[in-house]
C-alpha cells in the first residue's frame, strides 16, 4: 500500500477557502467586540479607553469601516485630545500672566510641555490611522470629506500648540488639507450636508484662530452658510437637524 503527502501546497489548494473565510469571520469577530467595547467605554465616559478600542477596531478590518465606526472613532480621540486642548490653554493663559522673575513659571512651563508631548502623540496617532488606513480604503465621498476635515483638525490642533515656534510645517500642512477637502466637498456634496458644513466651519476656525485672517474666515463662513440657506427647504429630514445646529 502507498501513501502520498499532499504536502502544504495541497493542504493550502484543498482548505485555502476554508481557512480564508475563517481569517475572515476572526477579523469581523474581533471588530465586532472592539466595536462595543468602545460603546461601553464611551457611556461611562472613559474615551481613552474607546480610543484604543476603536484603534484597534480599525486595525482588525485593515481601515475599511462604515458610518456608525467612523464616527465613534472621532467622537473618542476628539474627547481625550480635547481634554488636553483645554488644559494646554489653561496652561498657556497662567503663563503669559507671569512675570519672567516669578518661581513658578518654570514649573508651569514644564507642565505645558508635559502637555504638548501628549498632544503631539496623539495628534499624530490620528493622522497615522488617517494616513495608513482610512483614507487608503474609503471610496465614498462622505466618508472621504469626513477624513479629510479630519485630517485638517488634528493638523490644525499640532500647529495651535506650535504656533509661535519657528518650524511651522503644520500650519501649511493644515492649509493644503483644508483646501483639498473644501474643493472635493464643494463638488461631491450638497451645500446643505452636515459635513459639508462642519468643514466649512472649521476650515474657518483655522483662518480665525491659526492665521489670524478674521476677514478671510467670516468670509468663508457666511458662504457657506448663505448656501445652504438657499437650499434650506430641499434639506433631508435625517439631517435637518445637525445642519441647522451647525449653521447657528
Amino acid at each position: 500500500v502507498s501513501t502520498q503527502s499532499t504536502g502544504s501546497s495541497g493542504i493550502n489548494a484543498e482548505y485555502g477557502d476554508s481557512f480564508n473565510f475563517l481569517s475572515v469571520s476572526l477579523a469581523v469577530m474581533s471588530r465586532s467586540n472592539h466595536v462595543q467595547m468602545a460603546k461601553l467605554a464611551e457611556q461611562a465616559e472613559r474615551y481613552s479607553d474607546m480610543a484604543v478600542e476603536m484603534r484597534k477596531a480599525i486595525e482588525a478590518c485593515s481601515g475599511s469601516i462604515g458610518e456608525e465606526e467612523r464616527n465613534l472613532f472621532s467622537v473618542a480621540y476628539k474627547n481625550v485630545v480635547g481634554q488636553r486642548r483645554s488644559s494646554w490653554r489653561s496652561m498657556s493663559g497662567i503663563e503669559k500672566k507671569l512675570e519672567e522673575s516669578d518661581p513658578k513659571l518654570p514649573l508651569v512651563r514644564d507642565y505645558k510641555k508635559k502637555i504638548e508631548d501628549e498632544l503631539t502623540e496623539l495628534c499624530s496617532e490620528v493622522l497615522s490611522i488617517l494616513n495608513g488606513m482610512l483614507l487608503n480604503q474609503c471610496t465614498e465621498s462622505c466618508g472621504k470629506v469626513f477624513y479629510l476635515k479630519m485630517k485638517g483638525d488634528y493638523l490644525r490642533y499640532l500647529a495651535e500648540i506650535k504656533k509661535d515656534a519657528e518650524d511651522k510645517v503644520e500650519v501649511g500642512a493644515a492649509a493644503d488639507v483644508y483646501q483639498e477637502a473644501w474643493e472635493f466637498s464643494q463638488a461631491e456634496l450638497e451645500p446643505t450636508h452636515p459635513i459639508h458644513l462642519g468643514l466649512a466651519l472649521n476650515y474657518s476656525v483655522y483662518y480665525f484662530e491659526i492665521m489670524d485672517d478674521k476677514e478671510k474666515a467670516c468670509q468663508l463662513a457666511k458662504s457657506a452658510f448663505n448656501d445652504a440657506i438657499s437650499m434650506l427647504d430641499s434639506l433631508k429630514e435625517d439631517s435637518y437637524k445637525d445642519s441647522t445646529l451647525i449653521m447657528q
